[in-house]
């Protein structure tokens, strides 16, 4: 009992004449945009994982030891 191609294609029909293909297309492409965007953004905020173990520094703990 699902949609059948037919009902999403009247859909897609209707959706087409009340908005117009160049409203459609730009629509599109700031969806688009804003996906990327959020990809990147992301992407940026997870830490990127290298081969080599990180650092620590000893030189504070030397010197509450003298």
């Amino acid at each position: 009992m699902g949609i059948s191609i037919w009902q999403l294609l009247i859909l897609l029909v209707i959706i087409v004449l009340l908005f117009g293909t160049k409203r459609l297309r730009s629509l599109g492409g700031d969806l688009g945009s804003a996906i990327k965007g959020f990809k990147k953004s992301v992407s940026d905020d997870e830490p990127h994982s290298t081969d080599e173990p990180k650092k620590v520094d000893r030189t504070s703990e030397k010197d509450k030891d003298a």
